[in-house]
């Protein structure tokens, strides 16, 4: 009998051991991680879990301070379910009941709570830092304006973005360093440099916009400061140099905090489309660079991060129009869906979008986005009752504050970076390169013949005339 067979039929090994730790049986270590019995073996051969030969030969036994250890390092693999549905092990997001957590707290209640980078920084870390800021070293951040300003003038704020994430990468030689500390710095230089390379609108000069006693900060306990502020090249939290790059009105604390919320909530979402291709690149061991490159590439697709400036585009339409009815109707009429609507992992109201809208009360020049969006909501509702969602939210920030279709674009760019590099924290601890699916071949069965030239381009013959 092997030594699986021997632990798969039951028999277990003495409770101690002679130097006294408490042993288990190959199936229990395999119970305790989460894997295959076959697996407990691979990880003996790499060295992260040591072997003793059972009592009479029959199988092996495990330290078990050495196997909880290693749970707590890896966690417990749990078996991907049947179907065609891809799961992951991740310790970040949860989303259960229509409310969403970061790392078991209520992303609302954080949002609430705290600033971008506070939450940034607890996320990676574990460890909340009041006040905590990032800065853009100036080397890089003059590589990626000098980057963004060689594109064309009708250049999209995501084209500048991946643009700049290249260039900070080049200018960064110890990018390929993938230990914690060397990715949690680039990451907190990476940042601030992505906001930093996109133009100020309307050339606001440094100093202007959402200068000192128009800012958000947040105070001692921890709350929101609406007295403070800083300039937009650096020295403020994040979304105030982010807000002179999104419109040229200055910025109200009102306003400004709605966008601090957002840059919070839309922080990370469980595995997106652009978080999974963020991953796949970490399992590769990308540097984080290019782990952010990779998400912002599929954020570029419609079906990911357009979605807000459609709801945009109708909203100003709305207004512009003085009701949603007509409006619903052109997108119903011309096949299109309504846009701001719904959520595939919300029965009811997505917590984002809730926790936004209730911001955007307290914003005066909101009132008229704000009524146009229930204005959609309610007419939509009369066949099908789908409730807003965080993309309708930030059209009514984008639009009420004069902000470009996209704005709402690049918020969730700059946003989602910190949740990407989390999710890389993440799996560089995992073991490389296991994201490696298999194709299903449904092409001609071999053998088949080498293919010929079409005719009339043979092997450097002129075309018949």
């Amino acid at each position: 009998m092997t030594d699986q067979a021997a632990h798969a039929s039951g028999s277990r090994c003495e409770p101690e051991s002679a130097a006294g730790g408490r042993r288990l049986t190959t199936r229990e270590t395999a119970e305790l991680l989460g894997v295959k019995p076959e697996t407990v073996y691979a990880y003996v051969s790499r060295g992260q879990l040591s072997s003793v030969r059972a009592p009479g030969g029959r199988g092996s036994t495990f330290d078990a301070a050495e196997v909880e250890a290693l749970v707590r390092r890896t966690g417990r693999r749990e078996h991907t379910p049947a179907g065609n549905d891809l799961v992951f092990r991740t310790g970040i997001t949860l989303i259960e009941q229509d409310r969403y957590y970061f790392r078991g707290v209520d992303a609302t209640e954080l949002a609430r709570e705290y600033g971008y980078e506070e939450v940034a920084e607890w996320l990676w870390t574990g460890e909340l830092r009041p006040g905590v800021r990032f800065d853009a070293p100036a080397a890089a951040l003059a590589a990626a304006r000098r980057a963004v300003g060689a594109l064309p003038a009708h250049s999209g704020s995501t084209d500048r973005l991946r643009v700049a994430v290249i260039a900070a990468a080049a200018a960064d030689p110890l990018r390929f360093d993938l230990s914690p500390r060397a990715v949690l710095s680039s990451a907190r230089s990476l940042i601030p440099t992505l906001v930093g390379a996109l133009p100020v609108i309307g050339g606001t000069k440094p100093g202007e916009g959402a200068g000192p006693g128009e800012g958000a900060e947040r105070d001692e306990d921890g709350g929101r400061d609406e007295n403070g502020g800083r300039d937009e090249d650096g020295s403020g939290t994040l979304a105030q140099q982010l807000w002179p790059r999104l419109t040229a009105r200055p910025a109200d604390p009102a306003s400004l905090a709605v966008l601090d919320t957002a840059l919070v909530l839309l922080i990370d979402h469980d595995l997106a489309a652009s978080t999974l291709a963020a991953r796949v690149a970490a399992s590769a061991h990308a540097h984080p660079y290019a782990v952010v490159s990779a998400g912002l590439g599929v954020l570029e697709g419609p079906l990911h991060g357009a979605a807000s400036g459609l709801a945009h585009r109708m909203l100003t339409e709305v207004v512009d129009r003085g009701s949603a009815a007509p409006v619903v109707a052109d997108h119903l009429r011309t096949g299109r869906r309504v846009p701001g609507l719904g959520h595939r992992l919300y029965t009811g109201e997505d917590p984002r979008g809730r926790t936004l809208f209730a911001l955007l009360e307290k914003v005066p020049q909101a009132a008229d986005a704000l009524a146009a969006a229930r204005d959609v909501v309610s007419t939509t509702a009369r066949h099908t009752p789908l409730h807003a969602n965080i993309d309708l939210a930030l059209a009514v920030l984008s639009v009420s504050c004069g902000m470009p279709a996209e704005a709402g674009e690049t918020v969730f760019a700059v946003s989602r970076t910190a949740g990407w590099i989390a999710h890389a924290l993440e799996e560089y601890a995992e073991r490389p390169l296991r994201m490696r699916p298999s194709g299903q071949y449904g092409g001609p069965r071999p053998p088949q013949p080498l293919p010929t030239p079409a005719p009339g381009e043979g092997h450097g013959e002129d075309p018949p005339r």
